[in-house]
């Protein structure tokens, strides 16, 4: 009896242990099932190939540990590759949350969505900062919720914004700033003239040249923080066409991304009307 007590706790415990090691990767394959199901809808729907370049704040593993996500290189390895399988005579939809990321790779996607021969189309349900304003920029339209937002996309040069290094030696004086600094303010100059120019070459087609290079010097100028929010109305006084039909299925597939069930969420809500007890 005590041999088989013994096995009988080794198998529950080895059970327990399965369980907990798989759980989080079979909830992650249902969010991935659940996901896949609405992007097929929404690309009927819409007659477009439909891609996702959403970063939140995820926890799969086994002890919850949260991840951070950015635009990075691997993301535009995918989303090239998306792009690029994409029939050449059906729109693209590309639905876009992110907190920006690498220069590099965010324009790499938007050179990519501007060359697709058929229409392109960025759908921003909750924002779009930095690198995903620029690529944003590159789709012939602009669909977002009314309260979503932009944000600007002057460079960063690790802590500080390009801009601002430059009008800190541009008040200070050449001559009163060490040799790491000009080397620091040569750099900031290249970098928001190399993304100033980018974005020009982003919007001429559509804006003309005149309002194209006015854009493209007041999103990197410096002119707000990088966190800035630029809503639909100020996107809209600054002359970029920005609309606010985001489809349904949009919504419905940010719900697939929330945090695991074993964390607290911050934010809970009952929607209206509920119904009485005893109600039909």
């Amino acid at each position: 009896m005590d041999t088989l007590g013994g096995f009988l706790g080794s198998l529950i415990w080895w059970f327990l242990f399965l369980y907990l090691l798989l759980w989080p990767q079979m909830q992650y394959r249902q969010l991935q099932f659940a996901r896949a199901k609405i992007l097929e809808r929404l690309a009927r729907k819409r007659n477009s190939t439909v891609i996702t370049l959403i970063h939140r704040q995820e926890s799969i593993g086994l002890f919850g540990i949260p991840v951070y996500r950015f635009i990075s290189i691997e993301d535009s390895e995918e989303v090239l590759r998306a792009i690029r399988m994409a029939p050449k005579d059906k729109p693209i939809d590309l639905i876009i949350h992110t907190p920006g990321g690498l220069v590099l790779a965010a324009a790499q996607i938007a050179k990519a969505l501007k060359d697709h021969p058929a229409e392109t189309r960025v759908i921003i349900p909750h924002y779009a900062m930095s690198g995903g304003t620029l690529i944003a920029l590159a789709a012939d339209k602009i669909i977002m919720d009314p309260h979503a937002v932009l944000g600007p996309v002057d460079p960063q040069l690790g802590q500080y914004p390009a801009p601002s290094i430059l009008r800190a030696v541009e008040k200070k004086g050449v001559d009163k700033v060490d040799d790491e600094t000009l080397i620091l303010a040569d750099v900031a100059e290249k970098a928001v003239r190399q993304v100033r120019d980018f974005v020009y070459e982003l919007l001429k087609d559509k804006y003309g040249d005149e309002k194209a290079r006015e854009l493209a010097q007041i999103l990197t100028e410096g002119r707000w923080t990088h966190d800035y929010p630029i809503t639909v109305e100020e996107a809209k006084k600054l002359g970029l066409h920005v609309e606010t039909d985001v489809p349904e299925e949009v919504y419905a597939l940010m719900e697939l991304y929330k945090q695991p069930v074993k964390q607290r969420g911050t934010v809970e809500f009952i929607p209206y009307p509920v119904k009485q007890e005893g109600n039909k």
